[in-house]
Order: structure tokens, then C-alpha cells, then sequence
């Protein structure tokens, strides 16, 4: 099992996770976080510091795709281990649906 950021993380970008995962499995894209499935140890203390309820267990129906897609993007973005502010809209942003159209597939700045 691993763990997922999914769509929720879009245009929020919350990195309260990232300080508190013993494994550095994170990684940064501009305006999204992805966990790296192979990396993650699945001891889920990502999960509940998380404000936008981005992080999920893969064992929940229709993760497939976004076990996918964060695999896809942790092999692109650089790793991330210190918190950061979130983005400037994040709190308007947090829970609107349809954000997968606002993804941007360009790297953070890790750190």
C-alpha cells in the first residue's frame, strides 16, 4: 500500500505533510504535491496534517490512476522536505472541484 496526493492539492499546495514524512517521499510541482509510491513506507502521518484532504490510501476505490500519476510526477519534480506557504488563493481554492484543469505539469522548486 502507499499513499496518494490527488486533485484536492491543486492550486493549494498545503506542504504540512512534508515535514512530518520520515522518508522524504514528496515531491514538488508548481501548484501540486505527489508522494512517490515506491518511496512511501505507508505510515500515514502525511495523511492527517494534510488542510485540503489531499492525501489518501491507495486502497480506496477508482486510486489507480492517481497512484499513476503521482509516480509519473515524482520521477519529474524535485524532492520537497521543508514546509513552505501554501499558494496565494489556497484557502479559496480548498475543496472546489474541477482543479485537474488548473494542473500545471512544470516543477517546484523542491527544497
Amino acid at each position: 500500500m502507499t499513499y496518494i496526493v490527488n486533485d484536492n492539492c491543486i492550486a493549494c499546495k498545503y506542504t504540512d505533510c512534508v515535514e512530518v514524512c520520515p522518508v522524504d517521499c514528496f515531491y514538488e510541482g508548481e501548484n501540486m504535491l505527489v508522494i512517490h509510491p515506491d518511496e512511501c513506507i505507508d505510515c500515514g502521518v502525511c495523511e492527517p496534517e494534510c488542510p485540503a484532504d489531499a492525501i489518501r490510501p491507495d486502497t480506496e476505490p477508482d486510486m489507480e490512476k492517481w497512484v499513476e500519476f503521482n509516480r509519473k510526477y515524482s520521477e519529474m519534480w524535485p524532492v520537497i522536505i521543508t514546509k513552505k506557504d501554501p499558494l496565494p488563493n489556497a484557502e479559496e481554492m480548498d475543496g472546489k472541484s474541477g482543479k485537474i484543469d488548473l494542473f500545471s505539469e512544470a516543477p517546484g522548486e523542491g527544497g
